[in-house]
């Protein structure tokens, strides 16, 4: 088998299991209803994956890897340390607004992937990831004057927790644009104001 085609056979079976997922309500995963909705076979499947906690493990790294290099990639693209921070809060608050992404969050931290052994370590990875991105930025605007007050590594564990924080409220309400992007302005004017940037 090429290359390509074991990275797509992979794909498949990540995409169904994901699709199983929200058919289930994000409970009650099995590898042979993943493989009927994938159309491949057992033999395939342990081509990929030792186990179905693999593959859930898998769908977690997959999808919260996607949402760090968006974000990563909006604030590499903002013109200021400030502005890298704005657009990275309010881009990680939008998923909460937008009702196909807001079901892959949920999918995401359904009971059946949460219970999976290896669950905490992936988890504590993304954090860590988004924390270091943060401090990157904090760094970044230290070194230019822009957020003369930052701790880099402090201040990202800080405004990493308000944004959970923030993210989960607007988890558990209704999905609203309006609502996230108000969220998002509290939890940067916050930072912002704590890290000695200039008003605007």
């Amino acid at each position: 088998m090429s290359v390509t085609a074991d990275t797509g056979e992979r794909s498949r079976i990540i995409e169904a299991a994901h699709r199983c997922l929200v058919d289930t309500g994000g409970e009650g995963l099995s590898v042979t209803g993943v493989l009927t909705a994938a159309g491949l076979s057992t033999r395939a499947f342990y081509r990929h994956f030792g186990s179905k906690d693999a593959l859930l493990l898998a769908m977690f790294r997959r999808d919260s890897d996607r949402v760090h290099a968006e974000l990563t990639a909006v604030a590499d693209s903002a013109a200021t340390p400030p502005d890298a921070l704005r657009a990275w809060i309010s881009g990680f608050l939008s998923l909460t607004a937008d009702s196909r992404r807001r079901r892959g969050v949920l999918v995401m931290s359904c009971g059946e992937l949460m219970g999976t052994a290896g669950y905490a370590a992936e988890r504590a990875r993304q954090l860590g990831a988004h924390r270091c991105a943060i401090a990157a930025i904090l760094e970044r605007g230290r070194v230019d004057g822009s957020l003369p007050w930052a701790d880099p590594e402090a201040d990202a564990r800080t405004i990493t927790a308000a944004l959970s924080a923030a993210f989960q409220e607007r988890m558990a309400a209704s999905p609203s644009p309006e609502a996230a992007e108000a969220a998002a302005g509290q939890v940067t004017d916050f930072a912002l104001r704590a890290l000695g940037a200039a008003a605007n």
